[in-house]
Formats: structure tokens, sequence, C-alpha cells
């Protein structure tokens, strides 16, 4: 409100220095042109903001309403500025005295109605609720007609030029020609401007007139009466969820997303697939004549299990409620093509790095971080690929390491597709607001301390949950009690799934979530990398492995083969603890359990590493320490 006021003070000289004299030149006209869009802009952030603050999910619709109005307050106002402003200076810098400059800025002057009027129409029609092929071709307009100024700016240069030599050469002071005057015809260019746009504006309405509710598309039968719904998709739900019509009606959807975070889109098993949709747009899904009954879902992963499904009910019909099918979710149905443990990972592979420095020697610190979410294409296994949601581009995150005591500050920058959390086991306070749900480019600040030592899981909580762990987004927290022994050596090793969508890129198989058939069950994030890179322990010294389970489904039973534990704690109590004579075989674990086992490797040579739930070390999780004498 400040800033509009001081635009309004602004506006009143302006205002009376116009009435004294009309703009008419060009380079008046598109600064005018500029300051009119951004004190509009201005408005509608105002108005909107106020809106949206008053809202639940204020920040999140003030965040949408100022990125919608960005490409007007650029395309509006910097662009028309930047060139109103070089058209009045330009002559001035060139110079070459009054008859020379009032050359120039004539030429700069050139169909300067036109291409004004040609600019603002455009970005009004871009700025209306018009199909996407109208904003097509009114973009299209306005950027010609921004770029005829790189053809009329060398050739005002060169025209001021040649009156600068004429002054030299003749005595005589050039003056703009009748030909050259602005003032002539003006008000046929704006009026030609304004037809050109109105008949683009037409021609694309012709072409699809049903994106402007004025017809069917050609492709679709006609027949029977057109009924247009509204549907609204928000919380995991489309409202309403079932559209009942006679048969032979010709459906039309109008879908907003309503959902303060999420994006959705709206797909039908008869092949008709609707744009996805950032939270507060909306689209118009031509369904075509129904016939029988048909099912439609967002596609968008998981979703549709959380319960985004639609039922369009064709009253008269035979039968009803026909069955959903899948062609349309992009589900490739990992794991039908074996996969080859004995090969070796591709020759770019780093492994994840499962060491565990030690901590410094001091008090309770903060520790701050910034973890950013990304859609990373990642080896899971040998020749195995995914499209993984990730923490800093890993799977899993990286691992945070502190005292009890310690404060860890995480800023967490959402650079996905899609909406996206995070929750810290190692922290206790109300989840509200560090965990809720952020949308593409937006960031939070979760704050917590450390009060309990342990390994300790974080994860996404966006719905559906287990799609997003098992799709990458988990990673570990090891808070080390201030008296704890030192080792020689310490491992971070976490446990988590795969449902793969497809061995080549794809995204997380949901149904496989759901039904429990995880293609792979890994150790840090890759099915044969400690075999390959095994991890180093050295004769007669102790080691410690922190070891976790992410889940989302399969337990753990960790058990290094050929070695004894002497210390186990799991979930914050020592099973046992460096007694003389008592040992343990395995550290047993549920899902988003965690704790640490000791040993001392008698001899050197190879000791695997494995869940001993047997199924699941063949899938993946194994590997290998190097035992060394020292």
């Amino acid at each position: 409100m400040c800033y509009l006021s001081g635009l309004v003070v602004l506006g009143a000289s302006l205002v009376r220095t116009t009435r004294g004299s009309a703009p008419t030149t060009f380079a008046a006209l598109s600064v005018g042109a500029a300051l009119t869009w951004w004190a509009g802009c201005v408005i509608a952030i105002l108005i909107g903001g106020a809106t949206a603050l008053a809202s639940d999910s204020g920040l999140t619709d003030l965040t949408r309403i100022v990125h919608a109005t960005v490409p007007y307050l650029v395309a509006g106002f910097a662009a028309q500025v930047m060139l109103g402003a070089l058209s009045a200076l330009v002559p001035v810098v060139l110079g070459g005295g009054p008859g020379p400059v009032r050359v120039g800025a004539a030429a700069f002057d050139r169909a300067g109605q036109l291409r004004v009027v040609v600019v603002n129409t455009a970005l009004i029609v871009c700025a209306l609720p018009v199909s996407s092929l109208i904003r097509v071709l009114a973009s299209a307009l306005y950027l010609g007609a921004m770029a005829s100024f790189l053809v009329v700016m060398p050739r005002a240069m060169r025209a001021q030029r040649r009156a600068k030599h004429s002054i030299t050469d003749t005595g005589v002071i050039p003056r703009p020609g009748p030909e050259r005057s602005f003032t002539r015809r003006r008000a046929g260019q704006a009026v030609a401007g304004l037809l050109g746009v109105l008949l683009v504006t037409a021609i694309g309405a012709a072409v699809d007139p049903v994106s402007l509710g004025w017809s069917t598309p050609p492709n679709r039968s006609a027949d029977g009466p057109v009924h247009t719904e509204r549907v609204e998709a928000t919380d995991m739900r489309f409202t309403p969820a079932e559209i009942e019509v006679p048969v032979g009606t010709h459906l039309v959807i109008e879908l907003t997303n309503t959902d303060p975070v999420q994006p959705h889109d709206l797909v039908f098993e008869n092949g008709v697939v609707g744009e996805r949709l950032a939270p507060g747009e909306s689209t118009r899904i031509d369904v075509g004549v129904i016939t029988a009954d048909v099912a439609g879902w967002c596609s968008i992963i998981g979703h549709r299990e959380m319960g985004m499904a639609l039922t369009i009910v064709a009253s008269g019909s035979p039968e009803h409620g026909g069955s959903p099918s899948t062609h349309a979710r992009g589900d490739d149905g990992g794991g039908s093509e074996p996969i080859d443990f004995s090969a070796s990972p591709g020759a770019d592979f780093a492994p994840y790095d499962a060491v565990l420095p030690p901590l410094p020697s001091r008090g309770p610190t903060t520790h701050r971080l910034t973890l950013e979410v990304e859609d990373t294409r990642l080896e899971v296994a040998p020749g195995v690929w995914q499209t993984l949601w990730t923490y800093n581009g890993t799977a899993p995150g990286p691992v945070l390491h502190g005292r009890v005591g310690d404060t860890f500050e995480v800023t967490l920058v959402n650079h996905g597709r899609m909406g996206h959390s995070i929750d810290f086991h190692a922290g206790a306070l109300a989840p509200d607001r560090p965990m809720r749900t952020i949308a593409p480019g937006e960031q939070l600040t979760y704050t917590f301390t450390a009060e309990r030592s342990g390994i300790w899981l974080y994860h996404c909580s966006t719905m559906p949950m287990s799609a997003h762990i098992a799709n990458g987004m988990y990673g570990a927290v090891v808070i080390e009690p201030n008296e704890l022994p030192s080792v020689d050596r310490s491992y971070v090793l976490v446990q988590g799934e795969y449902y793969l969508g497809g061995h080549d890129g794809g995204e997380v198989n949901i149904e496989a979530v759901q039904s429990e058939r995880p293609d792979l069950v890994v150790f840090n994030g890759h099915a044969t990398q400690y075999d390959h890179t095994p991890l180093e322990a050295t004769t007669g010294k102790r080691v410690r492995f922190w070891v976790l389970d992410a889940g989302p489904n399969r337990a753990s039973s960790f058990h290094i083969i050929g070695g004894q534990f002497d210390s186990v704690r799991s979930e914050g109590a020592f099973v046992i603890d460096r007694v003389p004579g008592i040992g343990s075989q395995a550290l047993g674990l549920q899902p988003a359990h965690g704790g640490f086992v000791e040993l001392v490797f008698p001899e050197a040579g190879h000791f695997p590493f494995v869940s001993h739930i047997m199924v699941d070390a063949e899938r993946g999780a194994h590997g290998i320490v190097r035992v060394r004498d020292e």
C-alpha cells in the first residue's frame, strides 16, 4: 500500500504534465503504458495478496499471485520502459545539434503508435482467460512488435548520422519531412494495431473454439446435448467424485485445482488426458460423448491410491461400474526384467560414503544446512536407473551428525515437480508448521534440538508417504550420547526399498508399494555398491555400525557373516554392552527403528554383511567388509 501510494504521488505529477502536452511520441507512449502496467501489477498484488493472506493457505496463494504477476511486470513495465527510454535518449547521445536530433527522434517514432497499441493490446489478451492457442498467438504479436525496435533503432541512427553530415557538408539544418512526422496518421496506426490483434484473436478462437466453450472438437461426436460440470481438486479428492449424465451426453469438465500446495490433473480411461494444474489453475477437459461408465483419476504418483478418483456414470446404459485401466498412468510395472547383481555399477557411479567421521570434542553446537529437493536420475542397481525424489541429490539424503544438546537449523527448498516435506524423528515438536508440505519453488526452515541419542530417521511426510519414502526421500540423523566411547571406525547403513517403475529412469510403482512387492532392498541406495567398494576395517580394532531401517515396509535383521557383536544397542537400549562371554548375531529392526552394533574382527578377510531376511538379501541388501591386518 505504501508502494502504491508512492506511485499515486508520481502519477499526479505525470497527469499535470500530460495536460499541458499530450504524449504523442513513441518514447512517451511506451513509458506511459509501462507505468500503467507498473501500477496495475502493484494493485493486483495488493488486492490478491490481501485476499490470500486472509485464507488458511495465505503465503502459498500470495506466492502464486506474485508469480502470475511478474511476467506482466517484466513484459508490460520493464521492457516498455527500456525501449521508450532508448528512443528518447539515443538521439540525444548521438547529438549533432537540434536538427539532427529531431531527425533521429522522428525516425524512432516511425510506426510508433502501431507498435505501442499492438504490444499492449496483445498483453491484455494474454492476461485474459483465453485458450493456450490464443495466448501463444498474442505472445507472438507482442514479441514481433517489441522486436521491431531492433529494425527501427539502426535505421534511426543512420538517419541522424546522415543529418549530421548534411550540416557539415552544406550548412543546411535538416528537418524531418512530412513522411517522418509521427503526428500524421497516428489514429490510423492505433486502429490498425487494435484490429490486427483482434483479428489474430478471432482466428485463434475459430481454430480452437472448444477451449472457449463455443463448440466441440472435430474428432469427437457432437451428437446429443452438451453438459458442463465444474470439478474441484483438493485434499486428495475430486469434488464431486461422481458425475451422472444420460447416455449420449457430450460432457465437458471445468477442473480447478483448489489445493493450496499440490499440483493435480485428471485423466480418463478412454484416453482423454487433462493438463497438470498448479494450485489455483483451471482447465477445460472435453471428455466426449458418454456411452458407458468412464473412470478418471489423478495420474500423479500415489494420488489415485489416496482417493483422487472420479467416476462418470452413464445413466441408461446396460451396465455400470467399468473398471479403470492403467494405460494413462505411466506405471511401467517394474521388475519384469531380471537384475544382474553380479554386474558392475556404471563407470561413473560413485558409492554412497558410509563413513561417519568423529565429532569434535566440544560442547553443544548449532548445525545449519540446506536440503534441496530434486528429481534425480540415479543408478540403483547395475544397469538399473530410476528417477528418484532426493534430498541434495542422493538417496538416502545426507547424514546429519551431532550430540545430545545440539541444535539443527535445516532449510528445506523444493526444486521438485510436486509438493514435498520433511519429518525429523530426532526432534520433538508439533508437526503443523515445520512438517507441512511445500509447493515447488517454496522453502521452509525446520529447527529442532536433539535431546536424545540414537540414529533417527528423517523422511518426506507428504501423502502418500509410502511412495515418497520408497522413491528415495529419507535419511539418517546420528545423535551420539556424550559418554559414547570412541572406536576405530564408524559406518552408517540405511536400509531402503525400491519399487521400480521401469528399469530406464521411471519413478516409483505405487501399486507394488501397496502390495509390498519390492524389486530391490538396499543399503545406502544401491544394491551392490559395497560388493565392489567394500567397507574397510583392521584386525583387532573396534568397528561400530549404525544401522537404520527406513522402510517403508520391510523389516531388517542386520548380520555380518563370520562376525559376532559384543555391543548391541536398539532404539535407545543396550541389548548387550561389551560383557565378556556374551554376544549377539543380529540386530533386528522394524521400519523406522535404528541402533548400532560393535565388533572386533578376529582375522583378515572378506566379511559379507546382509539383512538376514534372506529374500531381501537376495534383492540387494548385502555388502562386504574388507578386513586387513594392521
